[in-house]
């Protein structure tokens, strides 16, 4: 399958969407072992890079990404600001300027992101966080797309319902990092926010396949 601008496009505004529409439940979340924001400024990070894009009009998938990727930094607070901002960074680097990829280099644009989130986060598996997420769809998506072949399209299913089963497995564990960690054992029983904004991330990927 080939991803174009107009892919892209697609993805952020169902991220959007759905960040709007989970911005009480996201904060709730948050409320419980953070900082009781997440929700509210994910859902200002993305109505602040819809407006962007709408006035940057953007020429190809690398350049809207770096566009998003300008809008959360500017507008997301905490550490969902920069670690969101890092995701679009380094996607929008490893797809360069081509007008579209395939999705060998989608997926690879996605490694790229999950190495950004773990460099800058210093986090791993199982310290709950969006790493929890992030690091076993990666892999399976390397696994399914990069040797066995397969396009994401064939795989959508299988992928939102591992981003759902690693998001709920972030909570019985203990957080390691950021502020959830002060409360230690106190954490077990919440599920971490960062890994529910990013099921919601592979979520819209997928859900933007359908036109």
């Amino acid at each position: 399958m080939e991803y174009t601008l107009e892919y892209f496009d697609r993805f952020v505004k169902i991220y959007a969407k759905h960040l709007s529409e989970n911005k009480e439940y996201l904060t709730q979340l948050d409320a419980a072992i953070g900082d009781g924001d997440h929700g509210i400024n994910m859902d200002r990070g993305a109505k602040a890079a819809l407006e962007r894009l709408k006035s940057m009009d953007p020429k190809t998938p690398g350049e809207l990404l770096r566009t998003v990727r300008m809008a959360l930094l500017s507008t997301v607070g905490g550490a969902a600001g920069p670690l969101y901002g890092t995701v679009f960074m380094k996607m929008s680097i490893a797809i360069g300027n081509k007008e579209k990829i395939d999705d060998k280099e989608l997926v690879k644009a996605l490694e790229q992101a999950l190495l950004g989130i773990k460099t800058l986060g210093k986090a791993e598996v199982g310290e709950k966080t969006m790493v929890d997420v992030w690091e076993p769809v990666v892999e399976f998506l390397k696994e399914k797309v990069l040797k066995e072949g397969y396009e994401l399209p064939d795989i959508c299913e299988e992928v939102i319902k591992l981003a759902e089963e690693r998001m709920k497995a972030t909570i019985p564990m203990i957080a390691r990092k950021g502020r959830a960690s002060y409360l230690g054992e106190r954490s077990i029983g919440h599920q971490d926010p960062g890994a529910t904004s990013s099921y919601l991330f592979f979520r819209s990927l997928c859900e933007a396949l359908q036109r």
